[in-house]
């Protein structure tokens, strides 16, 4: 599906995700392995400096347009005019068709977050969560393993080099959208922009992560409209406060065949139990017999 916003202009900057290096091994060889890269993005909003974000580079326009969303800079596809990336300056420049509104007072909000290589919220986007409305969801216990299954499919740079996250929005047991990145909160902001840009609608979708359920997650995910987190990695006690009370079906722990269900337990339909093994005594007697 192609950009809502037939008059925006973008660079297509993906840049290369791993580079090999030499590195000894346990017997004193030299090997040639896969590193994950990590390169600073400087975000700049109508010629003010935003953020600057470290990140593996796979979709970086769609990373740009993902933070701004999710910070709460910009509401819609339609305000912006164009996002250019250049790794030579390691700066992306994006032009709207007009300042953003309470665009000072949000640089000054700043709440520094959990996050691997520290994420940043904007104080106002806490007030504002609890205007978010998501919708009623359910699961299948066989859906979650049939999109474990499919999911592992898909981290390619993970399996070469190590060092990344993945995220990805689903539906069903299919993965819709798929993305790696050096942090958690770079991967799920790309595919808020990723959303945006082709048209994905967030109707009976699933999140996934590799990373640790956060309250930045939650938020993030909140704002996207998708009522399902699921993570490889566990909680946190604000991340299950927000998703409580966001109505949101938090299942962590997730590798194969097991999951747990922190919030939303009532929306789990357990389909895919294995039955109960029955313990049956035979006495003496009746063996011999």
């Amino acid at each position: 599906m192609s950009s809502q916003n037939t008059q925006l202009v973008l660079s297509k900057a993906a840049t290369n995700l791993t580079e090999s290096v030499q590195a000894l091994d346990e017997k004193g060889e030299l090997r040639v392995v896969e590193i994950a890269c990590e390169r600073p993005l400087t975000i700049y909003l109508n010629k003010r400096e935003i953020v600057t974000l470290m990140t593996l580079g796979s979709d970086p326009e769609a990373l740009v347009l993902g933070y701004l969303r999710n910070q709460g800079f910009i509401l819609t596809l339609d305000e912006v005019r164009a996002v250019q990336v250049d790794w030579d300056v390691e700066v992306a420049v994006v032009v709207t068709n007009g300042e953003p509104p309470g665009l000072e007072e949000k640089l000054q909000q700043r709440t520094v977050t959990t996050g691997c290589g520290q994420g940043t919220m904007f104080g106002s986007l806490m007030d504002k969560i609890a205007e978010v409305s998501l919708p009623k969801a359910d699961i299948k216990q066989s859906t979650v393993y049939a999109l474990l299954n499919n999911l592992n499919l898909h981290n390619e740079t993970y399996k070469n080099a190590g060092a990344v996250h993945g995220c990805a929005i689903c539906e069903g047991e299919e993965v819709v959208a798929f993305v790696e990145d050096v942090g958690r909160h770079n991967a799920v902001d790309t595919l808020a922009g990723r959303m945006w840009l082709d048209g994905i609608n967030e109707k009976n979708k699933i999140f996934y992560t590799t990373g640790r359920l956060t309250s930045e997650m939650v938020i993030k995910v909140a704002q996207m409209g998708i009522p399902i987190l699921l993570s490889r990695s566990g909680v946190t006690q604000m991340g299950l406060a927000l998703a409580k009370e966001l109505g949101i079906i938090m299942l962590a722990r997730a590798k194969g065949k097991h999951f747990l269900v922190f919030s939303g337990e009532d929306s789990l339909l357990l389909d895919a139990m294995s039955a109960p093994k029955i313990d049956v005594k035979i006495k003496a007697t009746e063996a011999v017999s």
